[in-house]
């Protein structure tokens, strides 16, 4: 029974080993594609265990990541899809940078994630529609960026289904217009949408 368990237990570590290296490898990869003027990153180094050592990337009690705080790094560059691979991840704060490119239909697997901050950037394309899975979702900030086309009903719909408290979208080149919904769950809902192109 003894050799069971530690069986079990070796094979549990190994698990949570690979799954660690792996955030990392993701990481890792988004930094290869980054510009880092400032050396922000430095610490981002793909040999270590896993990336929970790493400056402006904060795990859990299981070595998972659930915050990356890069805003106002000096950053440029576009966003990855291998950022949809930290399923932990909670806070994505990349305000405030020159990142540019779209952002990554794969963000949309981020399930818990709290806040997603990436404004005053210069992103473009359109908002992907798979944002609106993010339920737990309380705060969207995408303003002050190149974005256009629609806002997706998807992800408007997080506002009257979902937790989204806060969703900015102002400075964009966004076309249509968005009428308030009303707000059957008594929460306070801050929708901020300016410069829509009729």
């Amino acid at each position: 029974m003894g050799s069971q368990t530690l069986v079990f237990l070796v094979f549990a570590l190994a698990v949570v080993a690979v799954e660690c290296n792996s955030e990392g490898d993701d990481l890792f990869a988004w930094k290869t594609k980054l510009v880092d003027p400032n050396n922000v990153l430095q610490s981002w180094d793909p040999t270590l265990y896993n990336p929970c050592t790493w400056f402006h990337i904060t795990c859990n009690s299981n070595n998972r990541v659930v915050r990356v705080d890069l805003g106002n790094a000096g950053l440029s560059g576009p966003l990855v899809p291998q950022l949809g691979n930290l399923t932990y991840l909670q806070y994505l704060q990349v305000y405030a940078n020159k990142l540019s490119g779209t952002i990554p239909r794969e963000i949309g697997k981020l399930r818990k994630l709290i806040s997603l901050d990436l404004y005053n950037n210069q992103l473009s394309g359109s908002i992907p529609a798979t944002l609106g899975n993010l339920k737990s979702l309380n705060y969207m900030r995408l303003n002050s960026n190149n974005l256009s086309g629609k806002i997706p009903a998807q992800v408007i719909l997080l506002i009257q289904w979902g937790n989204l408290r806060i969703m900015n979208v102002s400075d964009n080149q966004f076309a249509g217009s968005m009428h308030p919904h009303g707000n059957t769950t008594g929460r306070a809902v801050t929708t901020i949408i300016q410069d829509a192109k009729a």
